[in-house]
């Protein structure tokens, strides 16, 4: 079962991702369920901390694609998926007003990657594996989704992983700024990170986001035109290659129309 756990323990929550079948593939409900969540974790005043993990050793694997053909099928639709599903869920994160880590094991891409940026703090396994390969899916990086990468690791190193679509592994993750540390035990080493943050001061720690977050440079608004320009790609007959390829596991052709 496709579902977001969420398990509250004195002042730390933990939120798990968990789709195992999909190596925790996020589809639109437990999107959905991140924003409702988050929203809702930021306002319980009793709370210090929260830990985002995946289950059965898995972050997330991005995305469900099996999805794409019915919630992303026109312009309409992926225009609303992403302003609105993708891009709602990962502000909620982002905007959380406690402090929030990323505990990474296992596969770390496409969308699991967005909310581990989004995140506050990002401790991985060794053998984690990170990457945004959509490029193979006839696709760019949604203008919702990218601030957070872009704002995280910046211009050079975004446009790397998304223009090669490599998947690398944790070593190089740490290297190009996406993770703060790598460690053999990454639920403990989270836990410990989360009391270390609960022993704070709570009010410290929120303004201390808050600042960051407001004196952190932010670009201007996409305008309309932008944001159409942005999402055209789903008329494109790339993106019908690219989607209808990966499902059935052979290797696209694009044509650039």
């Amino acid at each position: 079962m496709a579902e977001i756990r969420l398990e509250k323990k004195d002042v730390v929550a933990t939120v798990t991702l968990s789709n195992p079948r999909k190596l925790n593939a996020i589809n639109v409900a437990m999107w959905n369920a991140l924003t409702r969540i988050f929203t809702a974790l930021s306002e319980d005043e009793s709370l210090r901390c929260v830990i985002v993990c995946g289950d059965e050793h898995n972050f997330a694997a991005g995305a469900d694609v099996e999805e794409f053909s019915s919630v992303r099928n026109t312009m309409a639709q992926g225009m609303r998926y992403h302003t609105e599903t993708i891009a709602q869920a990962l502000a909620a994160i982002s905007q959380c007003r406690h402090p929030t880590i990323a505990a990474i094991e296992g596969v770390c891409v496409g969308g699991g990657l967005e909310i581990a940026s989004a995140c506050d703090i990002r401790i991985a396994a060794p053998g984690a594996r990170f990457g945004i390969p959509i490029n193979r899916l006839g696709f760019p990086l949604a203008p919702g989704e990218l601030q957070y990468l872009l704002q995280l690791v910046g211009k050079a190193v975004a446009l790397e992983i998304l223009l090669e679509g490599r998947v690398f592994d944790a070593a190089e993750a740490k290297d190009k700024g996406l993770l703060n540390r790598i460690v053999d035990d990454v639920p403990a080493e989270a836990r410990r990170t989360a009391q270390r943050i609960a022993q704070g001061a709570p009010l410290a720690a929120r303004m201390n986001k808050q600042l960051i977050r407001r004196l952190a440079p932010v670009s201007e608004p996409l305008t309309e035109q932008e944001l159409q320009e942005a999402f055209a790609f789903l008329a494109s007959q790339d993106y019908r290659e690219g989607v209808q390829t990966f499902l059935s596991k052979r290797k696209p052709v694009f044509s650039g129309k």
